[in-house]
């Protein structure tokens, strides 16, 4: 706009000088055109300029407003040039502002996907689970120890099924059985007279038991050795056998069939193994069974068990027997 106010106004400056008036008394007057000379370009513009009819005076005037609308829109044209930088500097300066806020704030208007507050909540419930889980388990071994270490009284099955009648030969050649002990405590031991070195050494020991429990508790065992090898332990050999060891050892023997009746009823193992002629061993179970004064079975003792254990197992056994009645 500006622009154009600016050219309506050179223009107007034009036609004034074209539109002066005839110079003045001593004012040199310009030589008229030579002939045949190109008429000024200006007449032509001025026309739709110019309205008709119009004076040099109000074309001067008409100048003037023209010249005072042109300064007019330049100065607001640089006005506006010099405010308009200095809004976005405004905005600028407020953008920055409100971002010092926001820092000055600490924490976003509205935040990411994960927040400090949903990640700490996180972070609180995986150890809660943890501690959880930890002390459960804890909590289960210790009840497992507790049930291990715990004694419990179980269902009552009742005395094994060990012993039973019998009718042998002692080594006097009298017929006895199992009611000929009643009354009294009774260790048996299996074996025959033929064994090399394990009957000897348990016999020796059986003896060396009844002696000592006498002594040091009072009590009064019968040793008992019942054979079974029947077809060499006749009652002589037996006999001569059962002196060796303790003079109040009773040794039984019997027929085949009595003898693999009294072994099946006390569980006892026995089998011929080598076989050269009329010299064979006799593969057996290597059991001590304590007997009470009704001829049940109380305990046994096995081969690894010495002539302490077997003295302080029986009269514990006794003791016990007796607490009970």
């Amino acid at each position: 706009m500006a622009t154009i106010l600016s050219r309506n106004a050179s223009l107007l400056r034009l036609a004034r000088r074209c539109l002066r008036p005839p110079g003045r008394p001593g004012e040199p007057s310009s030589p008229p055109p030579p002939p045949g000379a190109v008429r000024s370009p200006s007449s032509p513009i001025l026309r739709p300029l110019v309205p008709a009819g119009v004076g040099v005076k109000s074309l001067r005037l008409f100048e003037r407003c023209l010249s005072t609308a042109a300064s007019a829109a330049a100065a607001g044209s640089g006005d506006s040039e010099a405010k308009a930088p200095a809004e976005p500097t405004r905005g600028g300066e407020e953008k920055s502002g409100g971002s010092n806020r926001s820092g000055d704030a600490g924490k976003p208007v509205r935040g990411g996907p994960v927040s400090w507050l949903s990640f700490l909540l996180l972070v609180a419930t995986g150890a809660g689970l943890i501690f959880y889980y930890d002390k459960e388990k804890k909590q289960h071994i210790e009840d497992i120890s507790n049930a291990s270490k715990a004694v419990k009284q179980g269902p009552s099955v009742g005395k094994a099924a060990i012993g039973g009648p019998f009718n042998l030969i002692n080594d006097k050649g009298k017929n006895v059985t199992e009611k000929d002990f009643l009354g009294r405590w009774t260790m048996i031991y299996f074996g025959f007279t033929h064994c090399p070195d394990i009957c000897p050494d348990e016999l020796l020991k059986l003896a060396a038991t009844v002696d000592k429990i006498k002594e040091k508790a009072g009590f009064n065992i019968v040793p008992v050795f019942i054979s079974v090898d029947p077809e060499r332990d006749t009652v002589e050999q037996v006999h001569e056998y059962v002196k060796e060891f303790h003079p109040n050892l009773i040794g039984l023997t019997g027929t085949p069939d009595e003898i693999k009746k009294v072994a099946r009823a006390y569980r006892v193992y026995y089998m011929k193994t080598a076989e050269e002629d009329s010299d064979y061993l006799v593969d057996h179970s290597i059991v001590m069974y304590l007997m009470g004064p009704d001829m049940n079975f109380v305990k046994f003792f096995g081969k690894n068990s010495d002539v302490d254990a077997l003295t302080d197992g029986v009269i514990n056994e006794i003791k016990q027997y007796k607490k009970q009645k």
